[in-house]
């Protein structure tokens, strides 16, 4: 049995992640900013061992707190999947530094925190990053979420060859379109900006994936279980997109 710390469990592909890994024997730890949400993750879990931490991935002083609470706990891998999505706008109101502050820095807030549990464990430990196929598009009115993503690529790369040597391996996954609730909320928002219904915009929006079809959640998690199983796939970006991107 290993110990998984995950970021972003209390929905979405946290929560399929969650769900997998404890399906496979595995211990979880599901940290996220909403008690509520990571209950019912918990809940949902096959096994028992598992725990909850409330912590925003923003405040180091969070993350710190947290870390106490793990203090005779050895981690096998660090699942940064904590984000956040939508449009940014210039201006008083830009959620510029709430999207970089979560997807961002908050990795590097969240990987740097829990290292010293990481170290602590023998042979081969895993950092995996969940990113985003938009770290390689472009879509109007989302900088700020493009810009992070695709920034974590470059903190992934650069971390792959500085922890090497300590056995960590460190990759990321870039999703396309998956079937979670704040998918929904960007279809929805989207589709109100344009004028058309949310189901118009999903037909339109999947024209772009040849494949038709969001992901599950439960895809992503597979392939993060995957990643999880290896001994040699280090400095890699995994795309899951139906198609949408497919890279030489």
């Amino acid at each position: 049995m290993n110990t998984y710390l995950i970021t972003g469990a209390g929905s979405g592909i946290g929560r399929a992640m969650a769900q997998n890994l404890a399906l496979a024997g595995h211990q979880c730890i599901l940290l996220g900013r909403s008690q509520a949400s990571l209950n019912e993750t918990l809940e949902s879990l096959q096994g028992k061992g598992h725990k909850i931490i409330v912590a925003d991935v923003r405040n180091i002083t969070s993350l710190q707190q947290a870390a106490t609470q793990l203090d005779d706990v050895t981690i096998n891998g660090l699942l940064a999947n904590a984000g956040i999505g939508g449009e940014n706008y210039w201006g008083d109101e830009d959620r510029w530094d709430d999207i970089m502050g979560t997807n961002l820095t908050g990795t590097y807030n969240f990987v740097n925190t829990f290292l010293p549990h990481l170290r602590k464990t023998a042979g081969t430990k895993h950092i995996i990053i969940t990113s985003s196929v938009l770290a390689r598009l472009g879509v109007a009115n989302y900088s700020a979420y493009c810009a992070s993503k695709a920034g974590l690529l470059g903190l992934m790369r650069s971390w792959a060859v500085q922890f090497a040597p300590e056995e960590i391996l460190v990759n990321a996954i870039c999703p396309g379109w998956v079937d979670t609730e704040m998918s929904q909320q960007g279809l929805q928002g989207i589709s109100d900006g344009i004028g058309i219904t949310k189901d118009e915009f999903y037909h339109i929006a999947m024209q772009s994936v040849p494949l038709r079809r969001m992901s599950q959640p439960d895809e992503i998690a597979a392939l993060t279980a995957y990643l999880l199983n290896q001994r040699s796939i280090t400095g890699q970006t995994l795309d899951i997109n139906g198609g949408a991107v497919m890279n030489s």
